[in-house]
């Protein structure tokens, strides 16, 4: 794996691409952009009772096959990201993963979404981690409905004009930037 160059290195645009100086919102203009390969991985956790997670492993719940539906829907909720965040272009997937970890008292879901496009794939990797939980939490809602989706974020991406990134190779640089006095990772 190439390495990853933290966020706090990354150039800061002084705006946000997609307002314009009005502040009206708009759908930002790629048509320049060159065609490159890039991907993004995600993640979510459903945090549930671990009698519940052992239902779900042994497909032991009243709506059937959970994890492998939740899979199902990750992947089809990345595939129609631009349907659901308005100002997220429709890319070309190329590539979609999701596993699944039911372990103790959880699930986690961590997602990795390829394409060869104009703009990167980070919104995907996010639609598809937390859609995957929602599933995951509506086919166990009938026997725990105060399960919780929690730490859903990027872990990586990698691609474009902003080069790669790594959350755990940011956190790194932000341990030992606390350690010398800087500034810790951005939020």
């Amino acid at each position: 794996m190439p390495e990853m160059t933290p966020a706090e290195n990354a150039p800061v645009p002084d705006t946000l691409t997609h307002v314009r100086a009005d502040g009206s919102a708009h759908m930002v203009d790629v048509t320049d952009k060159p065609v490159t390969s890039r991907s993004a991985s995600a993640r979510a956790v459903l945090r549930t009772r671990e009698d519940v997670i052992a239902r779900l492993v042994a497909d032991d719940l009243p709506k059937g096959e959970a994890l492998a539906v939740s899979r199902l829907a990750g992947i089809m909720g990345a595939k129609r990201t631009s349907d659901l965040i308005p100002l997220c272009h429709p890319l070309p997937l190329t590539g979609v993963e999701l596993d699944l970890d039911a372990h103790d008292d959880v699930v986690e879901i961590t997602a990795r979404v390829r394409t060869a496009g104009l703009t990167g794939v980070e919104m995907e990797a996010l639609t598809a981690a937390t859609v995957c939980a929602l599933t995951v939490f509506d086919m166990i809602k009938a026997v725990d409905h105060l399960a919780v989706i929690e730490d859903v974020r990027v872990l990586a991406k990698s691609g474009g004009k902003s080069g790669d990134w790594d959350r755990d190779v940011a956190a790194g640089a932000k341990g030992a930037a606390s350690a010398n006095g800087a500034a810790g990772e951005p939020s």
